[in-house]
């Protein structure tokens, strides 16, 4: 398979999912949006597209005018019938590129908290062997109205929309099943700002290292995902 992912910022890499694709001895091919010179790719190159986080939002045209290249690219993968996963702004970004409203939610989620799965998630095969109630790390201050036909995977408290599927191709997740220790370390060291904010859903850095743990659990399940998301 071939794997072409778009990453936005050089400190957010698809971490334990690049783990994956070696394991299976997948091609991956990169778009850097961060580097001048990023090089896009053409639809005939990829069989899924991997769409990472990042700390811009889906509006920010301006500002980063290459996410009105991305948004296109990404809807041209949907409607092409490929393979596309979404994780945190990358979801946000499925959501646009299919005219669905992104907007900020009531709360940020910062930190190790627990989504809910869906009755109709747990009957799922690329879901169904999660917990129902699982702790995941979560770093996102934005939310999205859920595409038409699309399946909603998980909630929390804070955000109803956590994740959602569209007929086996699409995959769109809020929270960072992908984490390792590694990049939740790049992450605190990148956006200590947002951890002194005030909110009931910001962890503090110690706080978020006392759910390394989970990670483990996290990337057994990341992988059995994959493995059913993706199969051919």
């Amino acid at each position: 398979m071939h794997i072409h992912c778009f990453q936005h910022v050089l400190f957010e890499t698809p971490a334990n999912i690049l783990e994956w694709i070696n394991h299976h001895n997948h091609s991956v091919n990169y778009t850097y949006f961060f580097e001048k010179d990023f090089e896009l790719p053409k639809l005939k190159d990829f069989d899924c597209l991997l769409v990472m986080g990042g700390p811009m939002n889906v509006d920010e045209e301006e500002k980063f005018p290459w996410l009105k290249q991305e948004k296109q690219i990404i809807r041209e993968a949907i409607d092409a019938g490929k393979k596309v996963i979404g994780i945190c702004l990358g979801s946000q970004l499925i959501a646009a590129a299919l005219n669905k409203k992104v907007y900020k939610a009531k709360e940020k989620e910062i930190g190790f908290f627990p989504v809910t799965f869906t009755n109709e998630a747990v009957q799922h095969p690329a879901f169904n062997h999660f917990l129902k109630t699982y702790s995941v790390f979560h770093w996102h201050g934005d939310t999205f109205e859920l595409p038409d036909n699309a399946q909603l995977i998980a909630s929390t408290d804070a955000c109803a929309n956590q994740a959602f599927i569209i007929d086996d191709t699409v995959l769109a997740l809020q929270f960072h099943i992908e984490m390792n220790e590694t990049i939740i370390e790049k992450l605190i060291s990148n956006g200590d700002d947002e951890l002194k904010e005030k909110g009931n859903h910001i962890q503090s850095a110690d706080e978020i290292r006392k759910g390394y743990h989970d990670l483990r659990l996290n990337k057994k399940d990341l992988f059995l995902m994959l493995d059913e998301f993706l199969k051919k």
